[in-house]
């Protein structure tokens, strides 16, 4: 066996609420504290310091948030999506799934902005990773019906395939304001690589399947 498809023993020692905690925890200090400034510089992912050494932020940027709201929607949908995904694949596996899918989200993101001459943006949220986290829901439980607005009953795949169409329409019209379309698509993009390389699994066909 490859030692890239290696697994690894399995437990679970539910690392999402740890995610959760860091995250909150931050954004406490950020906005308690008044840390709001230095920590949004020194931990949010910016491309001009990026290119003068700054590499940590393409990890620190996933536990940045710019609002109550951010935070609540990416830790909300953290908690329902990871829970399930991180029992499925064990802790150390979704562990290492999510900051390699966040990461390479935003090293894919810095190379877009820079070479766009957009130097000075400033990237902050774990989007990039539950992104991944949703697709790998998806692809573990494509049968499992999600509630769009606590309304619109849809399978998890359409709901995948659909935050992917509708950002990568948001990113080509510019309609999307500051919401980091880029990155969210990154992480789509960088979780469908992983399932390939790391499983041996094509997301599509399971996306495609029905139990």
């Amino acid at each position: 066996m490859s030692i890239i498809r290696q697994p690894f023993r399995y437990n679970f020692i539910k690392a999402v609420y740890w995610l959760i905690g860091i995250n909150v925890l931050i954004f406490a200090a950020m906005y308690l504290l008044d840390f709001r400034r230095p920590m949004t510089i020194y931990l949010s992912m910016i491309p001009r310091l990026v290119v003068q050494g700054w590499v940590w932020t393409f990890i620190t940027y996933m536990f940045v948030h710019g609002g109550v709201s951010h935070l609540l929607f990416n830790m909300l949908a953290l908690f329902i999506f990871g829970i399930p995904v991180e029992r499925q694949m064990g802790s150390r596996e979704f562990l290492l799934f999510y900051f390699v899918t966040g990461m390479l989200a935003g090293i894919f993101s810095f190379f877009i902005y820079y070479m766009t001459g957009q130097s000075i943006v400033i990237l902050m949220g774990a989007s990039g990773a539950i992104f991944a986290v949703n697709l790998a829901y998806a692809v573990f439980f494509p049968d499992s019906i999600i509630y769009i607005w606590g309304i619109l009953p849809l399978r998890a795949p359409v709901m995948v395939l659909g935050y992917t169409a509708l950002g990568v329409i948001l990113m080509v019209t510019g309609a999307g304001g500051n919401v980091a379309h880029i990155t969210h698509l990154a992480g789509f993009g960088f979780a469908w690589i992983y399932f390939h390389v790391r499983f041996g699994i094509n997301p599509w066909r399971r996306l495609r399947s029905r139990y």
